[in-house]
């Protein structure tokens, strides 16, 4: 099949359709690749609300802190004990109760590190919290989103390492929509869609980003963002929750693997929005979700160079999702990026002063 010439792909996950419009990659290159002026950002600020020791907005007060640490958000947007707007309502104008409980998880007591500059066993940290917030939170509610907002461009108002967990009495759209499209595929093929989808793409190898024996990330055949990426157990796996110490300590290794590959694209801490999407948790633990699979989601929004980023407007919000470049090629960008970061290379590079570029 030629897909240089534009043709719409099938995302399965959410019933819906991307327009692929590669040839327009053949237009001349115009996003000139800069490097934006390196935010400097002090390993500790007496003024930052995340960093150990110091008072929030609230008032609260910091731990100490020498790892992860976990707070209420002072700002939430869902909280335990909202009012419920009652039943009397027309079709057209419904209204539910949404409770729920927001947290914050600060990765690193450091400012001046990202999950890429981490250690592997301090990422292993942040990933064993992750599933004991899936695991408490889960006991009460059907729905443990974590996600991490990465940069300014994707409205991160702090850049202190950190992620939300939102847990709510909902199964949000998003979520909902996958669980749907995950059953009837799961119904029609007696198999999960996604363990399906990770086999066939570890054997293809044309999207695959990096892997392990555990894990896979690819660039999904279905991509909307220029570098977006899906990552996949490559066991049958429900939940975070139900992953084994090895495969813990195999995702610590290609986290930092693909985020490294991200930064050194453009040469800069690169921006995205990721998030982890599992069975449902609460009332759904009872029942029977073979169809999930769990997997996470990386929306990174560059698109030509670190100034120049994709904007979804115009037809992407009034027809349909389109892009320029194929995921085949984003994969293969991405594929071929050093896997040493390149603040790790610059800082050798200081010291030895000498040492040629390999």
């Amino acid at each position: 099949v030629n897909m240089e010439h534009q043709h719409l792909r099938y995302n399965p996950l959410r019933d819906t359709w991307v327009l692929v419009s590669a040839h327009r990659m053949k237009r001349p290159w115009a996003g000139q690749v800069e490097k934006p002026p390196e935010e400097h950002i002090p390993r500790y600020d007496p003024r930052n609300p995340l960093c150990p020791g110091n008072t929030r907005a609230n008032g609260e007060v910091n731990s100490d802190y020498d790892s992860t640490f976990i707070f209420e958000n002072d700002f939430p947007a869902l909280q335990p004990d909202a009012p419920d707007p009652g039943s009397d309502q027309h079709p057209l104008f419904q209204s539910k109760a949404a409770r729920g409980i927001c947290k914050v998880m600060c990765f690193h007591p450091w400012s001046d590190v990202t999950l890429p500059l981490m250690k592997k066993h301090e990422v292993l940290k942040v990933i064993d919290k992750w599933a004991g917030l899936v695991e408490e939170l889960g006991t009460k509610y059907p729905w443990v989103q974590i996600f991490e907002n990465k940069g300014a461009m994707m409205g991160c108002s702090n850049p202190h390492p950190h992620c939300q967990v939102w847990a709510s009495n909902f199964l949000p759209n998003e979520p909902a929509l996958s669980d749907r499209c995950q059953r009837a595929y799961y119904k029609k093929h007696g198999e999960p869609l996604l363990l399906q989808y990770a086999r066939q793409e570890a054997e293809k190898k044309e999207r695959v980003v990096v892997e392990n024996s555990d894990w896979l990330a690819v660039v999904p055949y279905w991509a909307t963002w220029p570098y977006q990426t899906l990552l996949l157990p490559r066991r049958h796996v429900l939940r975070i929750t139900d992953l084994t110490t090895g495969e813990r300590e195999g995702l610590a290794d290609i986290m930092k693997r693909l985020l490294t590959k991200y930064d050194n694209l453009f040469e800069i801490s690169f921006p995205y929005s990721m998030g982890w999407h599992g069975a449902p948790t609460g009332t759904h633990l009872k029942e029977d979700n073979s169809h999930w699979h769990l997997h996470a989601h990386y929306y990174p929004p560059l698109l030509r160079s670190a100034t120049v980023k994709k904007f979804m407007v115009g037809y992407e919000m009034l027809a349909q999702e389109q892009r320029d470049l194929t995921p085949e090629q984003a994969a293969e960008k991405l594929r071929n990026l050093p896997e040493e970061h390149y603040k790790t290379r610059e800082n050798q590079e200081k010291e030895g002063g000498n040492e040629k570029e390999g």
